[in-house]
């Protein structure tokens, strides 16, 4: 099935009703990529018309979350970007957890906002428990959302291939993973600290009920969206940070054009972005 031919009108007709709806842009660049996905949703429709198909997933919710799984494209893997989780585990997480044990909250919440298929809160949960002594006595609580359901879902079962742990030490493999052929099991120790939630960034009203977290983790998400929803998931991030928490982004995403409201803090492995 050869894509259907998307005029400019169309294009930015479906360009920004999914920037309406879930803060994700498409340029110029993504029209094919669009036209492709446009297609076989209309052909397996019967629809013709793209103006039909934009009426449809704009009174259907679940014919729009769909069409939104179809176009978010998963791309994670276990320990991505070292050098930063390297800075969390041995220069921030102990200075927090010092701080908590001060105060007798033995409390520790991580968000992993665009969380795909769910390495990032397993690599997470991984860290704490090699990083935490007695971490039995710990109320430990990783939250990882997305926006696509499929990748939830992928991440609740916690069956990776040789690609997505590539980069996991080979003492880490076998002591937190169970080898099955070509697969790997994430063990319960690892998985109990995680739970997985559908969340659309850009949902104001549901954004205003994430409060409480200690460190944020949303790495190479923003960069799909445009600025102005950008700034605005950023703010809903601040407020969701207790005091003191941290905030991280991807290695070519930037705070400070988004937001003045964070404290740069200088650390032995590298920068960080503080709620003062």
């Amino acid at each position: 099935m050869k894509p259907i031919v998307l005029s400019r009108g169309d294009f930015e007709l479906i360009r920004n009703l999914i920037n309406k709806k879930t803060g994700i842009f498409f340029d110029e660049r993504k029209k094919y990529f669009l036209a492709s996905r446009l297609s076989t949703h209309m052909e397996n429709l019967g629809l013709s018309s793209v103006r039909d198909y934009w009426y449809l997933i704009n009174t259907d919710p679940q014919e729009l979350s769909i069409f939104i799984e179809s176009i978010v494209i998963p791309e994670t893997y276990f320990f991505r970007d070292y050098p930063q989780l390297k800075m969390f585990a041995e220069d921030i997480l102990p200075l927090v957890c010092e701080e908590k044990k001060k105060k007798i909250n033995k409390t520790l919440r991580i968000w992993s906002a665009g969380c795909s298929t769910g390495e990032e809160p397993y690599t997470l949960s991984i860290i704490l428990t090699e990083m935490i002594d007695n971490i039995g006595s710990w109320n430990i609580d990783i939250l990882g959302t997305d926006i696509n359901r499929e990748s939830l879902k992928r991440g609740q079962e916690a069956i990776y291939g040789l690609r997505s742990i590539k980069d996991v030490p080979l003492e880490y493999r076998s002591k937190y993973f169970i080898s099955r052929d070509s697969y790997y099991l994430v063990k319960p120790q690892i998985k109990k600290f995680v739970r997985f939630s559908y969340l659309n960034l850009t949902d104001n009203l549901k954004m205003q009920t994430m409060r409480g977290f200690d460190f944020i983790f949303c790495r190479n998400v923003l960069i799909y969206f445009d600025n102005e929803s950008s700034k605005r998931v950023i703010s809903h991030f601040y407020d969701a940070l207790n005091k003191g928490g941290y905030i991280f982004l991807g290695s070519s995403e930037s705070i400070s054009r988004l937001s003045a409201a964070f404290k740069l803090v200088k650390f032995k492995n590298g920068l960080a972005y503080m709620k003062a």
